[in-house]
C-alpha cells in the first residue's frame, strides 16, 4: 500500500499528513451532538471506571466526561478496476473539557486525562448514525473517543440508493476510518491529536454493522491487527466475506443478542461466541428484539451501555476491575444474563448466510 497525503481542515487551518492509506480527509469541527445534554463538566479522576458512580437503582452511570464533536469526510480512492471513490461521513464523539453551551464555540478536547482508546462503530442497515447517538455518547462520555462512519449505500442518510450487498465493501471502509483517524490523532495541530491511545483500538457494530466489525476482528479475509476488543450486536458471521472466523487469531469478545430476535436470529450470536476463544463475554437479553436494546430508550439500552463500556474499560483501558463490575451489571433478573462461560445459551436453529 502507497503512502498519501492526507489534509485535515481544523478552525480554517489545514493540517497534513502521510499516511499509510489510500484515504483522504476532510474534517469539520461541530458541536451538537443529537439528542444528548453534554452539559457535564469533565472528571477530575483520571480513571475512566473509577468515574463510575452509584445510582439509586443500583445501576453504575455510564461515564461523567462532557463531549465535543466533530465530523469528518473520509474518503477511499477507487481501487482498480472497481467501483468509483468511496465517501464515509463520519462523526467522532471524544471526551472534553466543557461542553459548548448555548453560544456554541469550540468544545476543548480533555487532554489532560488522555490519551482515550479509540472505539469505532459500525452502523447497521438502514439505521442512521442519529440512532445510536445516545449509546455512542454514552460511550464517549466514559472516556473513549468514539469514530462512526455512515456507510454510503446503507446509511439512510447516504447519497446512493440502499444496497445491502455492499457490506462486502465495509471491513475496507471500517479500516479506512481507523487508519485516517488514528493519524489525525498524531498530527500536529489537529483536534484529535495527543487524544488517542493509538495502541488501543476497539470495534462495536450492530447488526449488518455487527457482521462487519467481526469480519474486521476475527475474519482471515480482512482482520486488522490494531482492532484489541470488539463488540458484536446481534451480528453474524458471513460467508460474503471469505476467509475463515477465528483462524488467525481474534481479541476479547463481548457479543450480546436479544432472545426473542426474530432478524438475527439467538443461533447466529451463539455461533460467533461458541467459535471465539477467551477471553468472551455473552450478553443475553432476554425478551428483546433486534433493535430496540440499541436504539431506544429504556432499561436494555441502559444495560448494554454499561456492559459496553466496562468491557472496553478492561480490555482497552486497562481497568481490571471493570469486568468484575461488568458481571453485576450485565445480570439483571428479567432483564438480562451475563456469562463467560465456554458456550453460549442453546438457540434452535441456525444462522442464515453463516458459514454451515
Amino acid at each position: 500500500m502507497s503512502a498519501v497525503v492526507v489534509g485535515a481542515l481544523f478552525g480554517g487551518v489545514i493540517v497534513v499528513a502521510t499516511v499509510l492509506a489510500v484515504v483522504t480527509v476532510v474534517v469539520r469541527q461541530s458541536t451538537d451532538v443529537p439528542g444528548v445534554d453534554t452539559s457535564r463538566p469533565s472528571p477530575e479522576l483520571t480513571s475512566a471506571a473509577a468515574m463510575r458512580m452509584r445510582s439509586a437503582s443500583g445501576f453504575t452511570t455510564v461515564g461523567t466526561y462532557a463531549i465535543g464533536t466533530s465530523r469528518l469526510e473520509v474518503v477511499e480512492a477507487a481501487a482498480a478496476g472497481g467501483t468509483g471513490r468511496r465517501v464515509l461521513p463520519t462523526t467522532v464523539w471524544y471526551p472534553a473539557r466543557r461542553s459548548p453551551g448555548v453560544g456554541g464555540g469550540r468544545a476543548d478536547p480533555d487532554r489532560a486525562h488522555g490519551p482515550y482508546p479509540l472505539v469505532v462503530f459500525s452502523q447497521g442497515y438502514d439505521l442512521s448514525i442519529d440512532a445510536y447517538a445516545p449509546l455512542l455518547v454514552a460511550l464517549a462520555s466514559a472516556g473513549f473517543v468514539v469514530a462512526a462512519p455512515a456507510y454510503p449505500h446503507t446509511s439512510p442518510s447516504g447519497s446512493g440508493a440502499l444496497d445491502e450487498s455492499d457490506i462486502t465493501n465495509h471491513p475496507a471502509d471500517l479500516r479506512a476510518v481507523i487508519t485516517t483517524v488514528l493519524e489525525l490523532a498524531r498530527a500536529s495541530g489537529s483536534l484529535l491529536s495527543g487524544l488517542i491511545d493509538v495502541h488501543e483500538v476497539g470495534v462495536v457494530g450492530h447488526s449488518d454493522g455487527g457482521d462487519v466489525a467481526l469480519a474486521v476482528a476475527a475474519d482471515s479475509c480482512c482482520r486488522d491487527q490494531r482492532v484489541k476488543a470488539a463488540v458484536i450486536l446481534s451480528g453474524a458471521e458471513l460467508t460474503s466475506f471469505g476467509g475463515a472466523y477465528f483462524s488467525a487469531g481474534a481479541p476479547p469478545l463481548l457479543v450480546t443478542q436479544g432472545s426473542a430476535d426474530a432478524i438475527n436470529p439467538p443461533a447466529c450470536s451463539a455461533q460467533i461466541y461458541d467459535n471465539a476463544a477467551s477471553p468472551k463475554y455473552y450478553l443475553d437479553l432476554l425478551g428483546a428484539q433486534h433493535k430496540k436494546p440499541y436504539v431506544s430508550a429504556g432499561p436494555d439500552r441502559e444495560i448494554v451501555s454499561r456492559v459496553i463500556a466496562e468491557f472496553l474499560d478492561g480490555e482497552l483501558a486497562g481497568q481490571m476491575s471493570a469486568l468484575t463490575t461488568l458481571t453485576h451489571d450485565g445480570n439483571v433478573a428479567g432483564r438480562s444474563r451475563l456469562s463467560h462461560a465456554a458456550f453460549a445459551p442453546r438457540a434452535a436453529g441456525g444462522c442464515p448466510g453463516a458459514p454451515g
